[in-house]
Order: structure tokens, then sequence, then C-alpha cells
């Protein structure tokens, strides 16, 4: 039920190192407003709804469904928020969860831990956010690591995210990192808007002064650039727990930035991390979607495992579910990264992940 792309043996050795441990779930929250341009997402059906698309999917990744919730899930042009089946494997699992404001235009109805970032302009704008702001959430980024490395004890620990438009941000820190990433990133529509991704990367590096590349770039700056509040305190927060624990980075083309984003982070600023520690783990529909190319942009970094869980939402008996088949929506929310636990601690296979995924919707459509 976990299929490993790339780094086979490394990805063995990790899969084997926590078999039967439980993590401990955090999930990181930001905004940019890259994800208000017309056509750049499909997580929120207009770019007003997608201002309150990560609070909602926090409320309920936290509360499950609710009569009355302060942000009731987006409706989305198809299928059904991610934070459905990263919220149905966490209650069955019972997994601790740690939910992080990076910077978001409200606060989120669910008590969050605040790191006192800012949501990020636009990337276009080549001055998304102020680099004393990235500074201060890598800072943060690196103290939370630590505590929930040391926490997680002889486990790992999964860092999730939710931030619309946050695949563009990740085109953007990949080409910023001289990393060919052109046609390869994932989105949450059906077919990949590639081209309108890469005018918008091309218009944000151009203005921030790094296009041509420079021959070596400062991490933070770039991320203060064309970046996104979550990309840095995930970095951070890896390379901390990395020193202490298994670290799983629970997403798609956004994780893989942060991957390298920590790379680079490493190797400018001299910070000490174990990157062997981490892997990348996503869905299915992410590793093989045939509108990019996950595998190969994995194969473009230095050594990171590329995993996926192998669940299929074919047989569901809920046609929101179903559209994920179709390439709708995709991740988001750590969903991947969840499946992949649910493997590695309990053994679970398909039957029992469609149960407790299908079981939730029920509740959440008022059927039980």
């Amino acid at each position: 039920m976990i299929q490993i792309y790339t780094q086979l043996q490394q990805g063995q050795h990790w899969l084997r190192q926590y078999q039967g441990c439980q993590p401990i779930f955090a999930c990181i929250l930001g905004f940019t407003a890259t994800g208000l341009i017309p056509g750049i997402s499909a997580a929120g059906a207009t770019p007003a709804e997608r201002q309150y698309t990560a609070i909602a999917d926090a409320e309920f990744l936290v509360n499950g469904p609710q009569p009355t919730p302060k942000y009731p899930l987006p409706l989305l042009e198809a299928g059904a928020s991610p934070t459905l089946i990263s919220r149905a494997i966490v209650e069955a699992l019972d997994l601790p969860v740690y939910l992080f404001n990076a910077g978001l235009p409200q606060s989120p109805a669910s008590a969050a831990i605040d790191l006192a970032g800012v949501p990020a302009h636009c990337l276009t704008s080549g001055k998304a956010l102020p680099l004393a702001v990235v500074k201060q959430l890598f800072a943060q980024g690196l103290d939370w690591g630590e505590k929930l490395g040391a926490e997680a004890n002889q486990g790992y620990l999964l860092i999730s995210e939710c931030v619309v438009g946050g695949t563009t941000t990740a085109l953007s820190l990949l080409t910023g990192l001289g990393i060919a990433a052109t046609n390869q990133v994932n989105s949450s529509h059906t077919h990949c808007n590639h081209t309108q991704k890469q005018e918008v990367v091309t218009l944000g590096l151009k203005r921030a002064g790094f296009l041509p590349l420079p021959e070596t770039v400062d991490p933070l700056a770039l991320v203060a650039a064309v970046g996104d509040p979550m990309q840095v305190v995930a970095a951070g927060m890896a390379i901390a727990a990395s020193r202490k624990s298994g670290v799983l980075l629970a997403g798609g083309t956004q994780m893989l930035a942060v991957y390298a984003l920590m790379q680079a982070i490493m190797h400018y600023y001299g910070v000490f991390g174990k990157p062997h520690q981490v892997v990348v783990g996503t869905t299915r529909w992410v590793a093989e979607d045939p509108t990019g190319d996950t595998v190969g942009l994995a194969r473009n970094l230095t050594g990171v495992p590329l995993l996926a869980t192998q669940l299929s939402l074919a047989a569901s008996r809920y046609p929101q579910l179903r559209a994920y088949e179709q390439g709708y929506v995709k991740e988001g929310v750590g969903a991947g990264g969840c499946a992949i636990a649910a493997h590695l601690e309990r053994g679970w296979s398909q039957p029992q992940l469609l149960e407790t995924i299908e079981g939730l919707v029920a509740r959440y459509s008022g059927e039980s």
C-alpha cells in the first residue's frame, strides 16, 4: 500500500525504521495572495472563497463534522476537501495534532499556535514577505521542530500544510534554487495550468532580481521575494526534528520544494540536520499525475525518497470521493501522509482506509 518512487533503499530503510510507530501530526497554515489570481487554484470555487480555505480545512481537521462550523468547507469545482481524508485517519488513529498559524488573513476558529507571521503578498510583486518575518518564522520552525522531534521520541513527525496557491509558490522556490521544475509541478486542477504558473513565477523572480539566476542564492531572501510563510516554517521544523526523529513531509510539489529549501538552508547557513531521516509522502494521484511529473521533480533533488499511498477511491459510494480518481483535488492537509501513517502504524490496507474515510463522509453528509 506504500510505493517508493525514488531512492528505493533509503525509502525502504525509513519505512522499516518507523513501522508500527505513531506519528505526531503538525499542520502549518499559511496564505499567499498568489492564490487569489483567477484560475490559479481550484481549492475554492472563487478567489473570495479561497481566502478561507485553510482556516475551514483546519477547523474540520481539528473538530470533525460539526452542526454549525464557523468556517464551512469551501465548495469545489468537483471532489471534496482532502481534510476529510486527513480527519478520518487522525480520528481513527488518535494522532496528536499541532496546528500552526504561519500567516493567515484571519485567525483560525480552532486553537492554533500563532507563529507571528503574516500573509504573503502575491509572488508577482517580487516582495512576498519581509525578510525579518521570514527569519523569525525559520527560527520558530527550528524551535518547534526541536520540541516535536523530542516528543516523537523513537517515532516520526508528520509535517503537513494548507496553503492555497502553494504549488505556484513551490515552483517559484524551486526555480529560484536552480532546480529544473518547469512542467513538473502539480495543482488542484485536473490538468495542471503550467503556462499560467510559469508566467507568474517568471514575473516574480524578475521583479525580485533573481533572473537571471545568481551564482549563489540566499534561500531565506528567496522565500521573502517569491515564497509563502508555510515553506520556511516547514523547512526549519524538518531540519530540527530530523536530528531527533524521522520526518515525513506530507504533500507533493509543495513538500518537495520544502525539502529543497531545507537542503539549501543547511548548505548556505551551515545549519545541521539529518536529511537521510526525511522523506516526502503523498498520494498516488499526485505521484502518478499525468499532467505533471512529480517523480521527475523528486529525481532532480538530491537524495529525497518520494513515497505515495496507493489508496484508491474508485469504489467509493460517494461521487465527491470518486472525483479524486479523475484528477480533482489530489492532495492537501497531509492526506497522503495520513494514509501512509495508517499503513505503517496499523497495517491498514484498502478496505480499512476506504471504510474509515466513508464513515466520516457519512457523518459530514448527515447520514449518521
